[in-house]
């Protein structure tokens, strides 16, 4: 297996399978990150990932990380916490704000430099890209963002400058996607973060058969539109860690 340098005169991607084992999932090197290419590595399963000023990395790892939204696991603690929940949660109000964020909190550097933000700022311009908001009275002090590939959504970077408001961005983003028909949520490499709310890992194979099947399947609609959202009155129980497509 070797890595393999991308054509700039074509958007075709090597097969997920075909990756590194080490360093785990590296595929492919070069390209660029216009929204044409990025969509098609998402339709394969393959994200990029690489220092600014550096060449662009493609990454397909496996195993890979999931969650399953129907199953978030949520702490006592949180859910006492959510039961008086500061916050103010919206949809796709504050994307720059948000990306902008994921990449300044970070204490061990980031990955997001102005190449990225401005590659993800043209997919949200086309409505392929999403936010979540977390506010607290007029200050944005969590959320995250992704990618939509139909009833599956990849995750790619969250960010908290208060307690618990990256988690609550979280319950919030995967109750309004599970009451939309989602069904998976890639979060890539697995880390404690998202270990402590759910995320497993699976097979890349089976990562890749769930992806072809959800990307075909629509989400109900409005599910992107720009909106507020609301926690529900009653939080779901506690799923099981686990499951596998």
């Amino acid at each position: 297996m070797r890595v393999v340098q991308l054509s700039p005169h074509s958007l075709l991607f090597p097969a997920p399978e075909s990756a590194l084992r080490e360093p785990n999932g590296l595929l492919a090197v070069g390209g660029d990150l216009s929204p044409a290419r990025l969509m098609s590595a998402y339709r394969c399963g393959i994200f990029p990932w690489f220092n600014p000023g550096e060449m662009i990395l493609w990454w397909s790892p496996d195993p890979r990380a999931v969650l399953f939204p129907a199953e978030l696991h949520i702490s006592r603690s949180m859910r006492r916490f959510l039961r008086h929940c500061p916050f103010r949660f919206t949809l796709n109000h504050a994307f720059d704000q948000v990306i902008e964020a994921c990449a300044e909190d970070r204490s061990d550097g980031t990955w997001i430099g102005p190449q990225v933000a401005r590659a993800y700022h043209r997919l949200h311009a086309e409505g392929l890209a999403h936010s979540i908001e977390v506010w607290q009275g007029g200050a944005l002090v969590g959320g995250m963002y992704g990618v939509a590939q139909g009833r599956l959504f990849c995750g790619e970077s969250m960010f908290s400058r208060c307690t618990n408001a990256s988690k609550a961005a979280m319950v919030m983003f995967c109750h309004h996607f599970v009451g939309h028909g989602g069904q998976l949520l890639d979060c890539q490499v697995l880390n404690d973060h998202t270990a402590s709310l759910g995320a497993t890992e699976i097979p890349r194979r089976a990562f890749l058969t769930a992806l072809r099947e959800m990307q075909q399947q629509p989400l109900a609609e409005g599910c992107w539109q720009k909106q507020e959202l609301c926690l529900p009155a009653v939080l779901p129980p506690a799923g099981k860690p686990g499951h596998s497509p």
